[in-house]
């Protein structure tokens, strides 16, 4: 389906924030408040490279999008590396591919991300991940709706990491990633080529795991810390003005209870903070200039992001979206996920139920997800299905 440059820019602004749409309903603000309710208006943070933050994985996908504390598998790669330290598979592979936007009738657009992992020892794992965002065929046109050509804007990142365990019970990892993004190469906007944009990114990671003997079969917690992509700037042209990457502080913990030899369930949540600053108003309050808030190093914005919201710690804590969700197993063959997300009106106001289904044969596993809104707040994958296949390669060797 061909798409003009306008709805590229449109689709682009979909994939992780929606405030534009909730500006056609919110008063016009005024002195940076709304003049009905006296609230501070609607400032959501925003980046480049929004695909970035996608829940890859239909798993993690119908638990309202959590990962950082669930049991490991390939998808890791995306919300927590370290934990693949405690994989109890030595080699497993994920292929997952997500539909965008077919609720408004696209056809071409959506996502695919592979990832795998392979414990070289019993203390030492290494994993790789490719996501691959395609934002289908689109038209290029003129101010005057003249033809430019056609072209086909996709973005991707390539990341590697290495997970160890310190303890037998704390593990870290370290992971690089390789970030492209081709949006509209050789077009000329107000004089400026657009070139792809290139970035690079590293992210941080750990996880704590302790059996508990709470209930008769026992359980185990698990909690688990991540910094992603925390990297350099991107630009698409020559300006020196760039743009942040989204540098993320994820928090999650998971509680699985035995409840007999055949059965388990599984609670989580995660909390995710953007630590990209604030966008702020040009004046202050004492009508004195603000300076802009992309001028900052990336590593300056990571701190300055914890507290440079213009309402102040009230709005730093809208900034946090939240997941939790839960997952029952039955004999580790068939599982049954269930979850919600929820972010803050002003901050994007995405808001939904989860669920999924998986499961598990021998060397196969395949999991399911659905999205349910919940607002007024578009969605990408507002009633749509995607799925991930998963494979147990070290099952050829006759283990389980």
């Amino acid at each position: 389906m061909k798409k003009t440059l306008v709805e590229l820019l449109f689709l682009v602004s979909l994939v992780f924030v929606g405030t534009a749409l909730e500006a056609q309903i919110e008063p016009k603000c005024k002195d940076g408040y709304n003049p009905i309710t006296g609230e501070r208006c609607a400032n959501a943070v925003t980046t480049a490279v929004p695909f970035l933050r996608i829940v890859p994985d239909a798993r993690g996908g119908a638990m309202g999008d959590v990962g950082i504390a669930t049991s490991a598998d390939p998808n890791g790669m995306h919300y927590n590396q370290s934990k693949l330290a405690f994989a109890d598979k030595k080699v497993s592979v994920s292929a997952t591919y997500t539909p965008w936007m077919r609720n408004l009738g696209l056809q071409d657009v959506y996502l695919a991300y592979l990832a795998g992992y392979v414990q070289l020892d019993k203390f030492q794992t290494i994993g790789m991940g490719l996501r691959y965002f395609s934002l289908g065929d689109i038209e290029f046109t003129d101010e005057n709706g003249g033809s430019l050509g056609q072209g086909r804007p996709n973005e991707f990142e390539l990341t590697g990491a290495y997970a160890r365990k310190l303890t037998d019970n704390l593990s870290a990892a370290i992971g690089a990633k390789f970030i492209y993004s081709n949006l509209a190469t050789g077009q000329v906007v107000e004089g400026n080529e657009i070139k792809p944009g290139i970035a690079g990114a590293a992210d941080l990671s750990l996880t704590y795991k302790k059996k508990l003997k709470v209930t008769k079969n026992g359980s185990e917690l698990t909690i688990g810390a991540a910094v992603s992509n925390l990297g350099s700037k991107i630009t698409y042209t020559n300006s020196v003005n760039r743009d942040y990457i989204p540098t993320n502080l994820g928090i999650g913990a998971a509680w699985k209870l035995n409840l007999d030899e055949y059965n388990t369930l599984t609670f989580t949540g995660d909390f995710n903070k953007l630590m990209v600053p604030t966008p702020r108003p040009e004046i202050d309050e004492d009508g004195d200039m603000i300076p802009d808030y992309k001028q900052y190093s990336s590593i300056r914005g990571v701190f300055k992001s914890f507290g440079d919201a213009p309402g102040g710690f009230s709005e730093e804590l809208k900034e946090i979206t939240t997941g939790i969700g839960a997952e029952y197993w039955y004999d580790d063959q068939f599982a049954v996920r269930a979850g919600y997300f929820f972010e803050h009106y002003s901050k994007g106001n995405r808001k939904y139920f989860s669920l999924g289904l998986g499961v598990k044969y021998n060397i196969f596993g395949l999991n399911f997800s659905y999205l349910v809104p919940t607002s007024n707040q578009r969605n990408p994958l507002d009633n749509t299905l995607r799925f991930s296949l998963l494979f147990d390669f070290s099952a050829f060797e006759g283990e389980e």
